[in-house]
């Protein structure tokens, strides 16, 4: 069976969905499965650029390194590249869909709707705040990596 292709997407793509990236690259490899990852954001604001300095911080804390990721934008062709395209928040959402040109293959949801009992629930943007801000980030976005994996494993194998 093919592997699936999973995107994660928030508004730059220096912080949350180099996260949430990351945290699935690691549960993926843990768990043995392979799938095709990467994230963007749906601004051009941080394009070729690499994540914020504590978003590279709190992946080292987990023993993952992100300094060689680059942040590029959300474009039509990720609708048919990926299988699952997920957003942080609300605002994310709205932006992917106007951005999705409508017959792509990609499902699209936000990353904590999969989380039992966090639907509606978004992943706190650290971007104004504290460094330790990256730490409840991580632990939202990794909750939802193992729970995205253990959908995929059902579905996958």
């Amino acid at each position: 069976m093919a592997k699936p292709s999973i995107l994660f997407v928030c508004l730059g793509n220096i912080c949350r969905s180099p996260l949430a990236e990351a945290a699935f690259r690691q549960a993926a490899a843990e768990a043995g499965f392979a799938a095709e990852i990467d994230s963007a954001g749906t601004a051009d604001y941080h394009v070729g650029e690499a994540p914020d300095p504590r978003t590279i911080a709190e992946a080292q804390r987990r023993g993952i390194d992100v300094s060689g990721y680059r942040g590029r934008q959300l474009v039509p062709d990720d609708f048919h590249r990926f299988d699952y395209i997920l957003g942080m928040d609300r605002s994310n959402m709205a932006n992917i869909a106007r951005v999705d040109p409508g017959d792509g293959k990609a499902k699209t949801a936000m990353l904590l709707n999969i989380v039992p009992g966090q639907k509606g629930r978004e992943v706190a943007d650290p971007w104004f705040g504290e460094e330790d801000g990256f730490a409840v980030t991580w632990h939202e976005v990794d909750a939802g990596a193992r729970a995205l994996l253990a959908v995929l494993l059902d579905e996958y194998g």
